[in-house]
């Protein structure tokens, strides 16, 4: 077999399946990129793990961590007026401990636009650990004593690009690096030959790719729970039934053996083989995972797939259990469509804001129950995030507007402490003021738990901040 023959091939077998355009080369890649890695990944944990896995669930748009997981009731003794009116116009950090005065925005009349508002929902007490949790995420409020809670978040984008800065931990404007789960995926080794390492599922805007330096093959592999059609970038080119497309794959393969006895040194050619192969195990694997007729009455309604309301996200959140289960490494779910993220309630966030729990708090709580009762929460890691909180100040008269400097995120499961409310912010929800923790601590916290390091993560020619490793939130980890 001459050159020209042998690249006339390769274009056959990229040509042959729609899904060569991403698993492929995200695939061969892969195999390029672990062979010129500096650290080496041998797909094996620096350390003993406590975790296998992460169901990352990210609320898109900014969740008000003042009607979630950190009531603040002197907004209501406060309401109406201005910060510089009340006793917090300056707070007390506790990382320094020194005194910083509050930010404040004025109108074109030099007076104070945004005056205290008020909280727009009642907390209460759940569990042992008496911590209180928003009227809107009762079922999450249930389950409290198994998460970890963390109330001191900051970040540094005050837009929606902020979604960005969570998983990479850099600010959007700043030159695009890898993701929290393109780190995962590839700092470990598979679990299963059969799937991809690194899925999401749900909407995704601004920066849509994950490995960026490390390349393609560190992407997430988008999916939807759909067994017709979960990769919709999957399907043959031309009408192909299951036994002309084996058909095609046996001709392949006996290229493969002529092509693998004449070239042995080809590790391009190889790479491509092996991924091609993937490709096609993934195009009969993916969709069985997501067929639900195997689960029980009670699982559809532990997960609310028995009401509209909920029924979307439990789905996603039900395959995320059952990928899990087959050895996906780590799972990202995107909730709240649109460009900037439905979370981002600059008006009337009293009923948006309780229209969205409703649809994420039943599935969340079933999804950690089901967990549990299966023995899997131990190895699963699963983490509530969102780009930024909302300010404690109004935005026109019953909004609130994006709020970088505290909010709250919480992580179960996975050797995390349960029944754990971690930092604080001020009296107002100001800033992060108790142990205050930028995102890539979260990050860390999960790489360690999965037990990896994350300064033993390099690639060739790329330079890695200090703040992109973070620290590892030591008081929530068991």
């Amino acid at each position: 077999m001459n050159r020209i023959s042998q690249f006339n091939r390769r274009l056959f077998l990229g040509a042959t399946s729609g899904i060569a355009g991403t698993a492929l080369t995200s695939l061969l890649a892969k195999e390029n990129a672990r062979a010129e890695s500096f650290s080496s990944p041998d797909g094996k944990p620096h350390f003993r793990p406590k975790a296998k896995s992460v169901i990352w669930l990210f609320m898109r748009g900014g969740v008000s961590h003042m009607e979630s997981f950190d009531p603040k009731p002197a907004l209501n003794q406060y309401a109406g007026q201005t910060i510089s009116e009340t006793p917090f116009s300056e707070v007390q950090t506790s990382d320094k401990l020194k005194r910083v005065r509050v930010v404040v925005v004025n109108d074109a009349n030099g007076q104070q636009r945004n005056k205290l508002y008020p909280l727009q929902v009642g907390f209460k007490k759940y569990g042992q650990s008496g911590i209180d949790v928003s009227d809107w995420f009762p079922h999450i409020g249930s389950k409290v004593d198994d998460l970890s809670i963390i109330r001191s978040m900051w970040t540094t984008d005050d837009n929606h690009g902020a979604q960005v800065q969570f998983h990479s931990g850099r600010h959007m404007l700043d030159p695009r690096v890898p993701t929290i789960g393109a780190w995962v995926n590839y700092g470990l080794g598979t679990l299963n030959e059969n799937l991809p390492q690194f899925i999401c599922m749900g909407p995704r805007f601004f920066d849509k790719r994950d490995g960026h330096y490390l390349g393609p093959a560190y992407d997430s592999v988008q999916l939807k729970v759909d067994p017709k059609e979960p990769l919709s970038y999957a399907k043959p080119q031309g009408k192909l039934d299951a036994e002309s497309q084996r058909a095609e794959f046996e001709l392949i393969n006996q290229l493969n053996r002529i092509s693998g006895n004449q070239f042995p040194d080809d590790q391009t050619l190889a790479a491509r083989i092996k991924s091609y192969e993937l490709a096609y195990r993934m195009q009969t694997a993916v969709p069985e995972i997501i067929r639900f007729d195997t689960e029980t009455e009670s699982t559809h309604k532990l997960y609310g797939l028995d009401q509209p309301e909920t029924r979307a996200f439990g789905e996603q959140l039900l395959a995320a259990r059952r990928f899990v289960e087959k050895g996906v490494r780590f799972i990202q779910i995107m909730h709240g469509d649109g460009a900037a993220g439905a979370w981002d309630q600059h008006s009337g966030l009293k009923k948006k804001h309780a229209e969205l729990a409703m649809q994420v708090d039943r599935p969340i709580a079933g999804l950690l129950t089901d967990l549990k009762r299966r023995g899997m929460l131990d190895e699963t890691m699963v983490v509530f995030a969102t780009e930024f909180g909302r300010t404690p100040g109004s935005q026109g008269s019953d909004g609130r507007d994006h709020h970088p400097y505290g909010f709250s995120v919480w992580m179960a499961g996975g050797g995390i402490r349960g029944g754990v409310a971690h930092g604080s912010t001020d009296e107002i929800g100001f800033h992060a003021a108790d142990h205050p923790h930028y995102v890539t601590d979260v990050h860390a916290t999960i790489m360690h738990q999965l037990g990896l390091h994350p300064q033993r993560l390099h690639y060739p020619g790329q330079q890695r901040l200090e703040r992109d490793y973070g620290s590892v939130i030591t008081e929530i980890v068991a």
